[in-house]
């Protein structure tokens, strides 16, 4: 299996693999030793697109039989022009038409032998940390995104099927729980909060009931993908109650009234900034990450100066910048004022040197104090790396320790916090 794209896209994968483990199937960890590869690709950007397709060729190859599946999905007759031995090409979330398509490349052996699945399913992840999915697709339709035509309208799993695969990841050893959707603060819109049973008890499909009860399983439980509807601030009690980290990210993607107007995004930034100090006030500690694009079409100098100083007054303690690409079929395309590639580079190394500056002075912040670290690697030498409660794995900053003998992976610990840069906090076991 070859999973590429955002963490949506591994959840898929991992549902895959757990069917096809079911089935009798074992995983290869190269492509020798595989009968058939399959490949989750990512389609939003062209230059995910272009990544996609060489890890086709790839697998092409090296192996010869590959299935393809994903967000690029959609986009079939491109990969069958170029890739016209293909076995199947499946869009995302058509799990049973992957799984049929590996049973024909490849028939299971039946076996009385079979090893049993874990409760929790196959996962892609370390053990201790986990992707749960609570809803597909998305009703917003911004200006720059094509993943409602690739994934389709908001569509809620039922609360009582969400706790249930997050009991089962906490009791398989899950330390941490990172909550995903395309748009997780939306989730039970499209079922009307309506309630479903879990032991006797009727749980509403709402973020904030949701949220409610994931706190209280004893794991870490962390927010992606939060737009900032009025109700989001609900979340915050629970936050300062310990039932969720004190963490959120929200995609604002800009701050110019204008750009995010043309973006088709919520363009009431003073609001926002007010909302983001009424945040820090109930939750001192809070993190909040972000994503944000530059060299939309029409975005001028003045534009591109107020987000600059939207950032210093809000104070983000991650950011991600992307250029601004084209996608195929997003409404964008048609937009006068496209942005020089020369512009957009040299806005995007201007964002990035001040969103370190506000990065490093923020984590600049806690040296001195005590923070609980989730460990993810340890080596031979004393030394582990980790996380505190302020970063999610892999797109986020880690803490790195010394004098660490004895830790574990998966372990919480106190860690006394030495000293920092601008994306590390450095410290020792206290």
């Amino acid at each position: 299996m070859v999973s590429l794209g955002c963490p949506k896209a591994l959840v898929d994968s991992e549902r895959i693999l757990t069917q096809l483990r079911a089935d009798g199937y074992a995983l290869s960890g190269d492509y020798a030793g595989a009968d058939v590869v399959i490949v989750n690709t990512c389609g939003f950007l062209d230059s995910a697109k272009a990544e996609s397709l060489d890890a086709i060729g790839e697998a092409m190859a090296e192996n010869g039989k590959v299935i393809v599946t994903g967000c690029m999905g959609h986009e079939a007759d491109v990969i069958r022009a170029r890739f016209p031995g293909v076995l199947a090409v499946t869009g995302p979330q058509q799990y049973e038409a992957v799984v049929s398509a590996v049973r024909d490349a490849a028939p299971p052996v039946k076996s009385a032998y079979l090893d049993l699945i874990p409760d929790a399913g196959l996962k892609l992840t370390p053990r201790h940390y986990a992707y749960v999915k609570i809803s597909e697709g998305c009703d917003h339709r911004c200006a720059f995104c094509i993943i409602p035509s690739l994934r389709g309208d908001l569509a809620s799993r039922p609360p009582a099927a969400i706790l249930r695969e997050a009991e089962a990841l906490v009791k398989g050893g899950a330390k941490e729980l990172l909550i995903i959707a395309q748009d997780t603060s939306a989730y039970g819109v499209d079922l009307r909060h309506a309630t479903s049973s879990l032991g006797g008890r009727n749980l509403r499909a709402h973020i904030t009931d949701l949220s409610r009860e994931l706190g209280q399983l004893g794991a870490w439980v962390r927010l992606h993908y939060i737009y900032p509807y009025p109700h989001v601030d609900a979340l915050f009690p629970l936050m300062a109650d310990g039932l969720l980290l004190p963490y959120l990210d929200i995609p604002f993607q800009h701050a110019s009234p204008s750009v995010l107007r043309a973006m088709r995004r919520p363009a009431n930034d003073a609001k926002v900034l007010e909302r983001i100090a009424r945040w820090r006030t109930m939750v001192p500690d809070l993190a909040l990450r972000s994503t944000f694009v530059v060299g939309f079409p029409g975005e001028t100098e003045a534009d591109f100066q107020y987000l600059l100083d939207w950032l210093g007054e809000a104070q983000i303690d991650r950011a991600g910048c992307f250029r601004y690409e084209a996608v195929e079929g997003a409404a964008a395309n048609a937009l006068p004022g496209a942005v020089p590639e020369d512009i957009k580079e040299e806005r995007w190394h201007r964002f990035m040197a001040r969103q370190s500056a506000i990065s490093e002075a923020r984590l600049a912040a806690k040296v001195g104090r005590t923070l609980d670290v989730l460990i993810d690697d340890v080596d031979d030498e004393g030394g582990a790396t980790g996380r505190s409660k302020y970063d999610a794995p892999e797109i986020d900053g880690q803490v790195l320790l010394r004098d660490a003998g004895g830790v574990n992976v998966g372990d919480i610990i106190t860690v006394l916090i030495e000293d920092s840069d601008e994306a590390d906090l450095f410290g020792v076991p206290a």
